[in-house]
C-alpha cells in the first residue's frame, strides 16, 4: 500500500493491492512504455483478476516491499521493479533493459473499477525506455503483443472507442495516452525528452 506523498505503508502482498468498488485504498504501480523503432503494446492475458484481455502499455505492475524497489531517489526502486517485471511479462532479460536506461516522466494518480467486484486506485510513476530487445511473452501474464507506429497506434484508440473486434483498452492506459504518450513520442524523436520529465506533480486524473 502507499499514500499520496507517496509513502510505502506496508507490505501488501496478493490480492490486498485489488481494491473493491468503493476504490478507498490507494496502491503504488508503474508503467512502462518502451520503444524499438516502435511502441511495445500488450494485451493482458485472460487470467488477470482486473482487466482481463484489455490492450495496455508494454509493461505495469506494482513495486514489491523490498528494499532495492523502495528506493524513492531517483525513482530508482520503480526502476528496478520495472526490470524484474519485464522479465516476468515479457521474458526480457535485466541486462537488455538496465535500470539508468529508463527515464522516469512523470506520475498519475487514478481510479476505475473493473468487473463490479474489483478495481484499481494507483498512483502511477511512468517510464520510458528505448532498447533493441526480443520478447518472450509470460502466457500467464500476456495473452498478445503489438508493435505500433503512430498511425497503427491511432487505429488501435479508433477501434476501442468504437468497439470494433471487441478491443477495450486499459483505463490507466486510455489516460496516458490521452493525455501524454504523444507528446512525450514527439520529444523521444527529437532528443529532448528530458524537456519534459516532471516528477514533482502528480496529474490527478481520475
Amino acid at each position: 500500500m502507499t499514500n499520496e506523498s507517496p509513502n510505502p505503508c506496508k507490505d501488501d502482498p496478493g490480492f490486498e493491492s485489488l481494491v473493491s468498488p468503493t476504490l478507498n485504498k490507494l496502491t503504488d504501480q508503474f508503467s512502462s512504455l518502451t520503444f524499438y523503432s516502435l511502441y511495445v503494446v500488450k494485451q493482458r492475458s485472460a487470467t488477470k483478476v482486473t482487466f482481463p484481455l484489455v490492450w495496455t502499455n508494454t509493461c505495469c505492475s506494482h513495486p514489491l516491499y523490498r528494499e532495492s524497489e523502495l528506493i524513492e531517489e531517483n525513482a530508482l526502486g520503480v526502476r528496478n521493479a520495472a526490470q524484474r517485471k519485464l522479465l516476468d511479462e515479457l521474458g526480457i532479460p535485466a541486462q537488455d533493459v538496465p535500470v539508468d536506461q529508463f527515464t522516469p516522466l512523470g506520475r498519475i494518480l487514478y481510479k476505475a473499477p473493473s468487473d463490479g467486484k474489483w478495481g484499481e486506485h494507483e498512483l502511477d510513476y511512468l517510464l520510458f525506455i528505448v532498447r533493441d530487445v526480443n520478447v518472450n511473452p509470460n502466457p500467464d501474464e500476456v495473452a498478445d503483443i503489438k508493435y505500433v507506429n503512430r498511425d497503427q497506434l491511432k487505429e488501435l484508440l479508433r477501434k476501442a472507442d468504437a468497439g470494433e473486434e471487441g478491443l477495450k483498452l486499459s483505463p490507466w492506459f486510455r489516460l496516458v495516452v490521452d493525455n501524454f504518450l504523444f507528446k512525450w513520442w514527439d520529444h523521444l524523436e527529437q532528443g529532448t525528452l528530458g524537456e519534459v520529465i516532471d516528477m514533482k506533480t502528480i496529474h490527478k486524473l481520475t
